[in-house]
């Protein structure tokens, strides 16, 4: 492996985890996995990924707002980017959710389906990986 930084995915699409995990692997990340925001949350205090890929939209409909809450208040993890990667603005491409809002405090934006060659360029740049 080239690098050591940990990425953790948290999407109750187990295709969509399978999918973008084979991919950042196979770029040098360790992957870690979760399927929902209350196992997000518990993994991300156990393992303290470098980023998280965050889907706002599980289960339950507010899982992701409430998972980036509870991360945003832990001192620890307080810092660690969170990139929302979802399919809420896919019908409304125009559509922004500002990171600045406060409602929902994320680091960037993603909506589903993911340019994965622009993902990769962004999560290089916010880890500090260069290729």
């Amino acid at each position: 492996m080239r690098d050591d930084k940990r990425i953790l995915i948290v999407d109750d699409d187990h295709d969509f985890v399978e999918a973008i995990s084979y991919f950042l692997e196979r770029n040098g990340f360790t992957v870690l996995r979760a399927h929902d925001g209350a196992e997000g949350v518990r993994v991300a205090k156990m393992q303290r990924p470098d980023l998280i890929l965050m889907d706002i939209m599980m289960k339950e409909r507010t899982d992701g707002f409430f998972a980036i809450q509870e991360i945003r208040r832990d001192p620890v993890l307080k810092s660690v980017p969170i990139f929302v990667l979802s399919s809420f603005c896919t019908r409304l491409p125009d559509f922004e959710i500002p990171s600045s809002g406060g409602w929902l405090a994320h680091d960037m934006f993603f909506a589903k389906p993911v340019d994965t060659a622009q993902l990769l360029e962004k999560i290089r740049q916010r880890v500090g990986v260069t290729v």
